[in-house]
């Protein structure tokens, strides 16, 4: 049988604004670097508020809608999907996409990504990366 490793648990009151941040959104680290695997943040959208355009290179993104309605834009800013509490997403490696809150209350959400931490990668626009 493998050597058995230790349960790694992460307090929310301990999460604080870390790793690659994209503009407008605010990006806390809270399991990664304990496995090449797979890692997990939480990412927090204030109201009237929408991230950069981005990607997260090779690495393939699953949400989950923990609170408030956000939306993910993508196809160039052509399609919009909206995510409401206990949606989730899969945003595949290298889909340039921007999360956005029309709303007047904080988005969180939970992302998961394969990858040992998080990679972001920002970009001007649409397709320019």
């Amino acid at each position: 049988m493998p050597e058995q490793k230790a349960v790694v648990v992460t307090r929310s009151s301990d999460l604080q604004t870390s790793g690659g941040q994209t503009e407008g959104m605010i990006r806390q680290n809270a399991l990664v670097d304990l496995t090449d695997n797979i890692c997990a943040s939480r990412m927090i959208a204030k109201p009237h508020s929408s991230s950069a355009i981005h990607h997260h290179e090779d690495q393939d993104t699953i949400v989950f809608a923990f609170s408030g309605h956000g939306a993910v834009v993508s196809d160039g800013g052509k399609k919009r999907q909206e995510l409401a509490p206990g949606d989730y997403a899969l945003i595949p490696a290298y889909a340039e996409h921007q999360e956005v809150n029309d709303g007047d209350e904080e988005v969180v959400w939970c992302i998961v990504r394969s990858g040992r931490e998080p990679k972001v990668c920002n970009v001007e626009d649409w397709g320019k990366s």
